[in-house]
């Protein structure tokens, strides 16, 4: 695997792990807000986001290079409200669609068409990672983020599988 794919295929990983600390700190100022089903969302997402760091990390495995952990930063944990915490969501979530798309563009600069191949499902996977966060941050700004819609809009968010 040519050196700059494999070095930002590492760097992916940890991307996708911070991701996953994001989430977790997000899901941490719900639970200090007693919004338990917000909090679940975010736990569900988190752990999308390790499993995301584990399909690279397998992969570069797989090619037989080794993955190279980094240290990764720690995530904001102040928060000012359910709807800023989906902003953000949304925001990161563009973010990483770049880094993707990033990711893509240099396995075809070197030809790597494994690696190709390989990133298409993180492609197609990011358009769900943009709509989830976007469809409840509308909903969000639809009640304009309080009373008794926040706590049915909660109760849905309890519900999501993972």
């Amino acid at each position: 695997m040519d050196k700059k794919l494999h070095s930002a295929l590492n760097e992916q990983i940890k991307n996708e792990l911070y991701s996953a600390y994001l989430y977790l700190s997000m899901a941490s100022w719900f639970e200090s807000v007693n919004l338990e089903g917000f909090a679940h969302w975010m736990k569900v997402q988190a752990k999308e986001e390790e499993k995301h760091a584990m399909k690279i990390f397998d992969f570069l495995n797989d090619r037989g290079v080794k993955v190279v952990l980094q240290a990764i930063a720690q995530p904001p944990v102040d928060f000012s409200s359910a709807k800023e915490i989906f902003e953000q969501s949304l925001g990161h979530e563009k973010k990483v669609t770049a880094m993707i798309n990033k990711l893509y563009d240099l396995s075809l600069d070197v030809g790597d068409h494994a690696s190709r191949v390989f990133l298409h499902w993180f492609i197609n996977e990011q358009v769900e990672e943009e709509k989830s966060p976007s469809k409840i941050l509308e909903t969000l700004r639809a009640i304009k983020g309080e009373g008794a819609a926040l706590i049915m809009l909660d109760r849905e968010l309890a519900k999501r599988e993972g």
